[in-house]
Parts: C-alpha cells; structure tokens; sequence
C-alpha cells in the first residue's frame, strides 16, 4: 500500500456495485467481478461431490462444514475464497445463521481461478491463509482442467499433487473418497450432451 493512503474498510466492500466480491487484502481493497460461468460451474460441482460425502456423511467419513464463498475476517484481511472446510472437531458448532463473516480460519481453502484473479489468488491469498493456518490449499483452473493440491508445511505451501484432466483422484484433505476431476469441467458437461 502506497504512503499516505489510508487502509481499506469494510464501508469500501459495501460500496461496491451489485456483482462484485470485495476483499481486503494487507489494508487494500480488492474487487473482482462476478465469476464467469466456467468459474461458477466448477465450484457448484465440486461442493456438490464433497457435500454429500464430507458434510453429511452419505457415502463418505463425514467430519466437516464446508461452505460456498464464506466471508473470512482473518486479522485486518477479510477473504472471501471459493469454497471453504472447517474440521467438525476444530469448529464444533456452526456459527449463528444470523452472523455474516467467521474469524475461524478453516481447514481448507479452495480457489477457483479467474484470469482476473489469478495472481491474487496466488500471491496474496495463500500466504495470507499460510499465515491464518489454513492446513489445505487448492487451486483448480477451470479452462486448463488442472486441480493443484497444497499442504502447509513450516516451510510454506508444498504442492502435493497436480492433477490434470478427467482423472479420478484422491486430493487431500478429502482423500477418503476419489474425486472424478472430469466431473467438474464445463467443457466436458457441454460435449457430453
């Protein structure tokens, strides 16, 4: 952030048209437009397939919360990823349906890139949730069909796995159950029609 320029508030999130997500990022504003409609799809699948098994516990070990685009006061920084999970031992009751943000850092994160986001979700969003804890990383690129898997170590971030394509996949922490990447890619839904 530059001298002089004071840092952002969450007056400036609200300021914002309808069909922008705003963050706060090291005191800076960042807004993004409303993701494309492959960004979308991705991430409405994936819940889809680790809902069932993660959160309910239908075909699969259960044991997690895991919300769509939850908003996240991590400190100063206010995060808003695409899908996160929460242990069900580390977050024993969910938060009141009344409140609009959680300070508990989750398990995991899952960001789906954009062209437009791509470097922040890189390079700023990933240390802040390294710094927050955040045991989980993945980055899924819906137009390259990728799925990158990290783990943090006390080193930082250590890619675990890149996954490519219409593999099955076990990708921790959800490694209990296989994922079929293929699944999640618009092109392939569109084609199969």
């Amino acid at each position: 952030m530059g001298h002089g320029k004071k840092p952002a508030t969450y007056e400036d999130i609200e300021a914002l048209p309808v069909g922008w997500v705003g963050e706060i990022l090291e005191d800076e504003l960042v807004a993004s437009p409303s993701p494309a409609m492959g960004h979308s799809y991705v991430a409405s699948m994936l819940g889809a397939r680790l809902l069932p098994r993660f959160a309910l516990g239908e075909g699969g070990p259960g044991g997690w919360w895991i919300f769509d685009e939850p908003e996240l006061h991590l400190g100063r920084d206010i995060l808003v990823p695409d899908l996160a999970g929460w242990r069900r031992e580390r977050m024993p009751k969910l938060p009141a349906p009344e409140e609009p943000f959680t300070t508990l850092a989750p398990d995991w994160v899952c960001e789906v890139l954009s062209p437009s986001t791509v470097t922040i979700d890189r390079k700023r969003k990933l240390p802040i949730y390294r710094r927050e804890g955040v045991a989980h990383a993945w980055l899924i690129d819906p137009l390259a069909c990728t799925l990158e898997v990290y783990r943090r170590e006390s080193s930082g971030w250590v890619l675990t796995a890149t996954h490519v394509g219409e593999e099955s996949v076990r990708a921790e922490p959800f490694d209990a159950v296989p994922l079929e990447l293929g699944q999640l890619w618009m092109q392939r839904a569109s084609a199969s029609r």
